[in-house]
């Protein structure tokens, strides 16, 4: 007959096998859903980059990347539970938390956290050359597509005519496309120019200025000054795209990854601790992670840090 001591043994070995198979489970079941943006946008690239660095490298993890129209609703999806981490423009990140109505978050954002700024977004504005646009004052009269509506990248295209004493009403036409579509009907003569908020060397503008005669507007150092804070002053050096023969002034943004406070903080410090451990695959996915740095890591962050992407700075 068992004794009542084995019994007790039995009991505690089945109990203990059970809560390591409930963790093993809970573990294996954790989801990380990587918010990026467009396909022919920097988010994308670098959100599946990201997502294929946290399947391998974090335990247990199964990963996705999600295509979205980016910022607004990135930050969005983060307050509602509905991903895990996201690419956004500062701007974007500083008017969710504050809860502005008016560009698409209908009160403050209270759940989002920082995870790290990345790479700044350059503000380009490419027309084709037989628009005759070669200025920002050009563009009267003229058709642009500004992005998709709300957007991060609308968002920099209004703050930018707001600074240089323009709106949208000195447009011919205003057209709300993301970057592959306005590269589209540009080609096809139905689009004079296109503003686009991304990293240097951007997809999208690259097929545009080996397809045909472009010309990228410049940005005056002025209306930088008249944005302030979170832009900041940056140059396009000559050569990043096909027929530019020099260095164009404009203007630039932080781009910030994101999380939220229902996120565990293991999870977070390890999403923290993953992407700088492998920034040679994030730049492998597109050239713009090559800003990515830890120097800078804290640069202008908009939000509080997530308790473990503090622990990683803290501890590192």
């Amino acid at each position: 007959m068992t004794s009542i001591a084995t019994k007790s043994v039995l009991a505690g070995v089945i109990a203990a096998t059970l809560s390591i198979g409930s963790l093993s489970v809970a573990k294996a079941d954790e989801f990380i859903n990587v918010l990026s943006g467009g396909t022919s946008g920097v988010y994308y690239p670098l959100g599946a980059a990201l997502a294929n660095i946290y399947g391998e490298k974090i335990e247990g993890a199964r990963t996705q990347v999600q295509s979205t129209k980016a910022s607004v609703e990135n930050l969005n999806l983060l307050q509602a539970g509905k991903g895990e981490i996201a690419f956004a423009l500062g701007d974007s990140v500083k008017l969710a938390w504050e809860g502005n109505e008016e560009v698409g978050f209908k009160a403050p954002l209270d759940k989002l956290r920082g995870i790290a700024a990345i790479y700044p977004n350059y503000i380009q504005i490419v027309a084709s050359k037989e628009s005759g646009i070669t200025s920002l004052a050009d563009l009267k009269g003229k058709s642009l597509s500004v992005g998709a509506p709300k957007s991060g990248t609308e968002l920099n295209a209004r703050a930018i005519f707001g600074a240089a004493g323009m709106s949208y009403d000195d447009l011919g036409k205003v057209e709300y496309l993301p970057f592959a579509e306005s590269v589209e009907l540009i080609k096809n003569r139905q689009l004079d120019a296109t503003l686009q908020s991304a990293g240097l060397g951007v997809a999208s503008l690259k097929d545009l200025s080996t397809s045909m005669e472009v010309v990228i507007v410049e940005v005056p150092e002025d209306v930088v000054s008249a944005l302030g804070a979170p832009y900041i002053y940056a140059t396009i050096p000559a050569g990043t795209y096909e027929g530019q023969d020099a260095d164009v002034s404009t203007v630039a943004v932080v781009n910030f990854l994101v999380t939220h406070s229902d996120v565990p903080e293991e999870t977070a410090y390890q999403m923290t601790k993953q992407l700088f451990e492998n920034l040679p695959a994030m730049t492998a996915a597109h050239s713009a992670a090559r800003a990515i740095s830890l120097d800078s890591a804290l640069d202008g962050m908009p939000v509080p840090l997530h308790p473990g992407a503090e622990r990683f700075y803290t501890t590192r």
